[in-house]
């Protein structure tokens, strides 16, 4: 295992510089229509883009935390069957005992940190979990997809929360990244009937509503709205382009063997249809490769961030709770004249409660908006670049047939002379 890790970007791999130099589609002396010059290449506008957002990441902070999730080991009992993944840790921080660190986790064990720091941080935006049970299309619940799938999943999880400069400070979060058992740990957390009662009264306060949330807030909530339909909408849709996609790729691969049969049949269009049929069989394996990057890459970072807005929806309403409880102290607090003393020492310590459960959604707010945009963006200039990738190999593969068509200069005078 190599020293240091640095975090993965949606794409999963460093960006290619070396591109292809014998694609010469967007080398031509052309111009765009308002008559300016077009660049060189697409791809050395994406490497553009791409160092200019890494020096603006390495100027914001100087990471302290390295956690690499990887290993997926399968684990079957007799009652289930499960996956452990590494997790490797190295650090700098001067609260560990030490700056390496090696534990094995399973799911579950990636759901209690998320709820414990939820509990302790009910308004700030904890990254999520990859669903629980099988996304749609998965065949099998632990195939080779899935696990891996679920792998860059968890470890953009811990990765999230190491960058964050509250949650990574939360003593859970270190006991899950050093403690090599954590059993005695997780039967710390509140009961079913404490949960139970926290969600009782989070319905009530829903019902009984808000009198006056202040108007930020309700600028975030429709934003979230907004942007949790949007980003649903394009997830939707770029699956079910991807489906579409797939079966056109099974059509192509038809196109082959009915091309190759025909040239066995047509001595005079036999190079033309072997010709076609070496075209088409390239072209599928490109189409192949572009599918593969879409439902590797663009997929999982919008849906992401489809369970992101879920996870800031939820934010809002934790918010909105601890202000009702506010105004149903406060009003309880204007009506009785028993027990004000009581009663004011509870007001003011929610009135504290809800103060802090603002600034810290505020602070957090912008960083979840800053990632946002910059996850998205990163994803797509990936995607942006690997359909110029993807057509200009097509257009190359399709271009080298018209010129192995063109006739030899002996042939052309020949056929003018006959002319």
């Amino acid at each position: 295992m190599s020293g240091q890790t640095v975090p993965a970007d949606f794409s999963g791999h460093m960006l290619d510089l070396d591109e292809d130099e014998d694609l010469e589609v967007f080398s031509k002396n052309t111009s765009l229509a308002d008559g300016s010059p077009m660049p060189n290449s697409p791809s050395s506008m994406v490497n553009q883009y791409r160092l200019e957002d890494e020096e603006e990441q390495q100027d914001a902070h100087t990471k302290d935390i390295f956690i690499t999730v990887d290993n997926p080991e399968s684990h079957v009992t007799a009652i289930e069957t499960f996956i452990m993944y590494r997790v490797l840790t190295k650090t700098t921080r001067g609260e560990f005992d030490s700056s390496e660190y090696e534990v094995r986790r399973r799911y579950q064990d990636f759901l209690w940190l998320r709820s414990r720091l939820e509990e302790n941080h009910p308004t700030l935006i904890v990254h999520p979990l990859p669903e629980k049970f099988v996304m749609k299309g998965m065949v099998e619940r632990f195939n080779d997809d899935f696990i891996e799938t679920r792998r860059k999943a968890l470890h953009r999880f811990l990765n999230k929360i190491s960058e964050h400069p509250i949650l990574s400070y939360s003593p859970h979060f270190k006991v899950f990244l050093t403690a090599q058992e954590l059993t005695s740990h997780r039967k710390q957390g509140p009961g079913f009937l404490s949960r139970m009662g926290e969600t009782v009264k989070a319905m009530a306060n829903s019902v009984r509503g808000l009198r006056s949330r202040p108007e930020e807030f309700t600028v975030m909530q429709e934003y979230v709205e907004d942007f949790s339909n949007k980003i649903g909408s394009v997830d939707k849709v770029t699956q079910r382009i991807i489906k579409e996609q797939k079966e056109y790729l099974d059509e192509l691969k038809q196109y082959t063997p009915t091309y190759t049969q025909w040239a066995e049949s047509e001595e005079e269009l036999a190079d033309q249809l072997k010709g076609v049929a070496s075209c088409v069989e390239r072209c599928s394996k490109e189409t192949e490769e572009h599918i593969h990057h879409l439902s590797e890459v663009l997929v999982p970072a919008l849906h992401e961030y489809v369970l992101c807005a879920e996870t800031v929806k939820a934010v809002m309403r934790r918010r909105d709770n601890i202000q009702a409880d506010y105004e149903a102290k406060n009003e309880a607090l204007a009506s009785r004249k028993a027990d004000q003393e009581a009663l004011q020492e509870e007001v003011d310590g929610l009135a504290d409660r809800l103060e802090q459960a603002n600034n810290a959604l505020k602070g957090d707010w912008s960083r979840w908006q800053d990632g946002m945009r910059s996850d998205l963006k990163s994803a797509f200039i990936c995607s942006a670049e690997k359909n110029v990738e993807y057509y200009e190999k097509c257009l190359a593969v399709w271009e080298s047939f018209l010129l192995s068509q063109r006739p030899e200069p002996r042939e052309q005078r020949d056929f003018e002379d006959a002319s």
